[in-house]
């Protein structure tokens, strides 16, 4: 097992994965919505790392059903299932805590415009932002969070949430996996050792829409959500 001593390491699937294994990944994606202070975890890349470790992962936490499509659908499967529980906490603590979120001052771990980005989000896309923001950083983890604020359908939301974390679980996770095992058998390239460069890939396309959306989009009417009863 590999050593990671520097704090960059909290930002590298891979720490996650070989430190703390299955019930650490479920943790931390439980978290990157169900504690709104998760949102620095990584949460894109570490499914896709994890896909690429899925038949390891299943091994030394269960033992392996001998099936790599059995064992990347448990992952996956079980990925889901924490990611649809963490946004469902994430929408009660909005319905119950979330107006006081909009008067709380800035903090290290909390910034009120990742809440205003991901409000407008909500309210451009509608219920559809539930799914959509499954994958986009920072934007997934306040996003149920206004859900609550807004007083979202429960049965809507639940519906939504199922969906988003399904297609966000499979889809990476099963990228991960597969496309592991095509470079292998196709081009002898093993992605374990190139995962530097796919993190980075993988955040530079998750966090270019934000990024763009900070840098050219509007600048957020702050008031406008102070003033707003949610009651």
């Amino acid at each position: 097992m590999e050593d990671f001593n520097s704090w960059k390491d909290l930002l590298n699937p891979e720490f996650y994965i070989k430190m703390g294994g299955f019930w650490l990944i479920l943790f931390i994606i439980f978290a990157e919505t169900g504690l709104f202070i998760g949102f620095f975890l990584p949460g894109d890349s570490l499914l896709f790392v994890s896909g690429i470790y899925a038949v390891d992962i299943i091994k030394e936490t269960f033992g392996s059903t001998g099936s790599d499509l059995l064992d990347t659908t448990i992952l996956a499967s079980s990925v889901a299932i924490a990611a649809i529980i963490g946004n469902e906490v994430g929408y009660y603590f909005g319905v119950k805590a979330g107006p006081a979120l909009y008067k709380r001052k800035d903090s290290f771990l909390f910034k009120k415009k990742y809440l205003y980005q991901a409000h407008d989000f909500f309210e451009k896309h509608g219920a559809l932002a539930i799914i959509m923001a499954r994958f986009l950083p920072v934007v997934r983890t306040f996003t149920p969070i206004v859900a609550g604020i807004v007083k979202m359908d429960k049965k809507e939301f639940l519906r939504d949430n199922v969906i988003g974390a399904v297609l966000w679980s499979f889809l990476l996770i099963f990228a991960g996996h597969y496309l592991d095992k095509l470079f292998i058998d196709q081009f002898g390239i093993d992605l374990k050792k190139k995962l530097e460069i796919i993190i980075l890939v993988i955040v530079l396309i998750t966090t270019l829409p934000i990024v763009i959306k900070f840098v050219f989009g509007k600048k957020v009417d702050h008031s406008k959500y102070e003033d707003q009863d949610f009651e």
